[in-house]
């Protein structure tokens, strides 16, 4: 029987599966950070095909991370084109028309340059969200001592679309199981507004699910708590850590020097 996958996080055993979780957030971090800093097209491109294509490519999560930027970027990506190509203020060039509408070539580049810097952005995040268990990622917050609220903060951004996905597929088996037919666009999309009732009022009680699981655990205790969970780690890590920010903290003073002059 097929069985769907209803988690962001792929396992696997691969060696970026193995590092540690603040090594692929470093990585994430860093490479967003480098791709803005540099307002050239090449240069997120170049990035996303040197560093990004092939660590999706070598952690084995290639065909679940072009699926995650098609459902994400590739909409984002319309949406700027239509809205800066045809609105951007300023702009003179245009390239052409539709009715009322100019096309205008300053706002097809601006969207070009914010969409290829929002690609990397997404790449890099979503590398660590396939690579990374959730549980993982919280223990090594955990043993650095992070804030409990941070930890739940970044724990919740996570988890909440795979519990969205969980929660809407259990909703529509369930419709289906009591006749309803779903089939093409319109059958879509007359399952929607059925969906969308239970869907939020069952994320607002989880909301207190949480809060009683929080209490429990001793969330916002004083003492650190123990962790059942041991995440590895390394001095070579650590400097590559430490090499990674220093990275984006050269491209961001660069940048800083660049609009200054």
């Amino acid at each position: 029987m097929n069985t769907v996958r209803n988690t962001a996080h792929a396992d696997g055993v691969s060696g970026i599966h193995r590092l540690n979780p603040l090594t692929k957030l470093a990585f994430a971090v860093t490479v967003t950070v480098c791709a803005f800093a540099v307002v050239d097209y090449r240069w997120p491109l170049l990035l996303f095909a040197v560093l990004l294509l092939p660590v999706a490519i070598g952690a084995r999560v290639l065909r679940r991370f072009l699926l995650l930027l098609a459902t994400f970027w590739v909409p984002v990506t319309v949406v700027l084109f239509v809205i800066q190509g045809f609105f951007l203020p300023g702009a003179h060039d245009v390239l052409a028309r539709l009715g009322p509408l100019e096309l205008k070539r300053e706002g097809v580049s601006f969207a070009l340059q914010t969409a290829l810097h929002i690609l990397v952005l997404m790449s890099g995040f979503f590398l660590l969200l396939l690579t990374t268990h959730a549980g993982a990622f919280m223990s090594a917050l955990s043993e650095r001592n992070v804030s409990p609220s941070l930890i739940y903060i970044v724990s919740a951004a996570l988890q909440i679309v795979p519990a969205l996905n969980r929660r809407a597929t259990r909703i529509l088996h369930a419709q289906q199981a009591r006749g309803q037919v779903i089939h093409g666009l319109r059958g879509r999309a007359r399952a929607l507004v059925p969906l969308m009732g239970p869907l939020i009022l069952g994320a607002f009680t989880d909301v207190g699910e949480r809060a009683a699981a929080m209490e429990t655990r001793g969330f916002g205790a004083t003492r650190r708590p123990t962790s059942l969970t041991e995440v590895p780690d390394s001095g070579v890590q650590r400097c590559l850590r430490a090499a990674m920010l220093l990275c984006a903290a050269a491209a961001v003073t660069v940048n800083v020097w660049g609009v200054l002059r």
